[in-house]
């Protein structure tokens, strides 16, 4: 997050509706299209898979003769296949459902196809040799209905387990909130009411420690409140009557009595998580590589079944032709596809984790090539956020040591990074540090109060501007540009002092910059510190493209401004104000330091804080990447070869594809695939 000139954190309220039943995201996962439950889909697995050892017995695998066969032996089989089909192909049977519905058939309607034609195909097959013809054999497809089913599952399994879930980000926020307030009635007495009760004009008493439940302006008392976890800033900041509070943000010392203007739809909270929820959703209509592919071959295999059917039918009748369709039907949806992407995913994830990074959405992986803009809060990812005072300046008569010790004494009611760099600064010059009285905060301002019974402030160069006071522009510049945050002493509307603090250039970000370009990787710097602070910062790291005296709701604006033109964006952040900005995004990445609303908003988490992994993060989904494009092409690749055989086209000089040649091939691939994402790794250099 970025400093604004001093304490410029507070935002506009918009009227957006808080959805109650979002937190239910939390345990779901956009799969192909459609939401599955993570834990149902581990059950599924397991419970489908005892019921398919039975199966491999009973079933004519590859073409052979069962391994047990005895009388009734056929009925048990359908029975399972039965169960099994409507039990562990519900998840697919419904996706394929949305992505029909949505008319984008992917890898949920090309399972669907394989497995329905399978087990159609089977009921078909059992009534001809129980009933119409039993002296014959016509070999059913249990054995790959079965085994299709369990590989299926157990691919979209892994791939859930090795990715987080994004749309818990809308649950945090909620948390942010105490589950009711102290409403104070017309009669004075106080009673605590669940927050859903909570209206807009009511008064409520906020103890010491306690959540703040509501957006409001404190109508008594004072305190100073903890706003880090809604704004990412590691500040207290002082309230007092008139001054208006956020919801969600913690209560200090004091107790305040607040007038709630924003609860319900009308808190910032609730804008924060629409925009989450809203940019989320968009997200997860964006199509990955497996379910084009998918897509594709779900044409090519439907096609190239009817047509089949239609040759073979005037050829060698209606049982064969319908043979040769069911045969290129179910040798269309292979077992590698369904693996292809999974297994290089979980390798990944595996990899990434051990090398501090996170990675929660899969998309992000495939959308990393594209990316062409990298935007970057200053404080935080780029800065240290620990500001060291670079100078102190006693002006116009007033000595450096006085000046100081007054600034230290308003100072001493804040919290502000800003202020603990003076604070330092005065007791490592062995400064007394008088009492302040009076300390108000002024709203983007600064500080007032009242040493030695004298009235002062400490303001932005800004304020001076606006108030005509003289001060040397010059210096201001100078400092500034070095990227230092440059704060004024005033008293009787005359400049007495200065301080001039610089945050610290994180380790590593300097190359991180350097390092973009080289890759035509635009770095954006986004911060809330002036025009000409940012400026220094910017020429320090390099960086040509910033933001400066941002308001904290002002950066999934910036964001939504790249994508309009274009861009592919990647949004670094670690506030819950940066949440609407990193779920908007093509790729948001947060800093593992921050919020847990910023982390769950996010694609990638970056654990250790260190810019630097977004430099690792590009090359993990670069090699992952390529992976996932080698099994596709060994998935998908076998269906070139083998449909056109499975369908016929090399029968008039003696080769057509069988069912057990088809799944001969099938595993094969799926080995290959498997072996290929093994391979995957983070050593040697691009």
């Amino acid at each position: 997050m970025g400093h604004g000139d001093m304490q410029n954190m507070h935002m506009d309220h918009g009227k957006m509706d808080m959805t109650h039943d979002s937190g239910q995201m939390s345990d779901m996962m956009n799969m192909g299209g459609h939401m599955m439950h993570m834990g149902n889909l581990k059950k599924k697995f397991w419970i489908s898979l005892i019921v398919t050892i039975p199966m491999l017995f009973l079933s004519p695998m590859m073409g052979s003769k069962p391994l047990l066969s005895f009388p009734g032996a056929d009925w048990i089989n359908l029975i399972l296949g039965t169960f099994l089909f409507f039990y562990g192909g519900k998840p697919f049977i419904q996706g394929a459902r949305m992505e029909m519905k949505d008319r984008k058939p992917a890898m949920m309607s090309l399972i669907t196809l394989g497995i329905s034609v399978s087990y159609l195909y089977s009921i078909y097959a059992f009534i001809e040799n129980n009933f119409i013809n039993p002296s014959g054999h016509i070999m059913d497809y249990m054995w790959e209905l079965a085994t299709l089913i369990d590989i299926m599952l157990l691919g979209h399994w892994l791939e859930m387990r090795s990715i987080s879930n994004a749309g818990s980000a809308v649950k945090k926020i909620a948390e942010l909130l105490p589950d009711t307030a102290h409403v104070v009635g017309t009669d004075g007495k106080i009673t605590d009411v669940p927050l859903s009760q909570l209206k807009n004009g009511q008064s409520v008493v906020v103890n010491a420690g306690e959540k703040i439940p509501a957006d409001g302006t404190v109508t008594a008392g004072s305190s100073a409140v903890n706003e880090s976890l809604v704004t990412g800033e590691s500040k207290a900041v002082p309230k007092k009557v008139a001054d208006k509070v956020i919801g969600g943000s913690t209560n200090g010392d004091g107790s305040l009595t607040v007038k709630v203007s924003g609860t319900g739809s009308d808190s910032y909270l609730a804008q924060v998580s629409k925009l989450v929820a809203e940019s989320q959703n968009q997200k997860s209509d964006i199509q990955g590589v497996a379910d084009k592919v998918a897509s594709w071959l779900f044409y090519f295999a439907l096609g190239a079944g009817i047509i089949t059917f239609f040759v073979w039918l005037p050829l060698d009748g209606f049982a064969y032709a319908l043979q040769r369709m069911v045969t290129v039907l179910v040798i269309a949806c292979p077992h590698a596809l369904g693996l292809a992407i999974p297994l290089v995913i979980a390798r990944s994830t595996s990899l990434g984790a051990t090398h501090g990074l996170l990675v929660r959405n899969r998309n992000a992986i495939e959308e990393a090539k594209q990316i062409t803009y990298v935007l970057m809060d200053k404080t935080g990812t780029l800065t240290q956020g620990n500001f060291k005072v670079n100078e102190v300046t006693g002006l116009n008569g007033t000595d450096k040591k006085t000046a100081l010790s007054i600034m230290a004494a308003l100072e001493n009611h804040s919290s502000h990074p800003l202020a603990i760099g003076v604070l330092k600064e005065a007791q490592a010059e062995d400064v007394d540090i008088p009492v302040a009285e009076n300390v108000n905060t002024l709203k983007g301002i600064g500080l007032t109060g009242t040493v030695h019974q004298h009235e002062y402030a400490i303001v932005t160069a800004n304020y001076l501007k606006q108030h005509h006071i003289k001060y040397d522009a010059e210096q201001f510049e100078q400092l500034a540009s070095a990227g230092n945050s440059v704060s004024y002493l005033i008293s009787d509307n005359e400049v007495i002092g200065l301080v001039a603090q610089g945050d610290q250039i994180k380790p590593g970000a300097q190359n991180l910059v350097k390092t973009l370009k080289q890759h035509d990787i635009t770095p954006v710097m986004l911060t809330g510190d002036n025009q000409e602070t940012a400026a220094g910062v910017a020429k320090t790291l390099g960086i040509t493209d910033f933001h400066a005296e941002l308001l904290p709701d002002d950066k999934e604006k910036i964001v939504a401004q790249y994508q309009s033109q274009g861009k592919h964006v990647m949004m670094v952040g670690d506030g819950v104000n940066d949440a609407p900005a990193l779920a908007k995004a093509n790729i948001g990445v947060a800093i593992g330091a921050g919020t847990d609303v910023a982390i769950d908003s996010a694609d990638v988490v970056l654990v250790r804080s260190d810019p630097a992994d977004i430099l690792n993060f590009m090359k993990l989904a670069k090699r992952t990447n390529k992976k996932m494009i080698q099994n596709l092409w060994w998935g998908a690749g076998y269906n070139i070869v083998a449909i056109p055989l499975a369908a016929g086209v090399l029968a008039p000089i003696g080769i057509i594809l069988s069912p057990a040649v088809g799944a001969v091939l099938m595993g094969a691939s799926t080995i290959i695939v498997a072996a290929n994402a093994l391979t995957l790794n983070m050593k040697g250099t691009e």
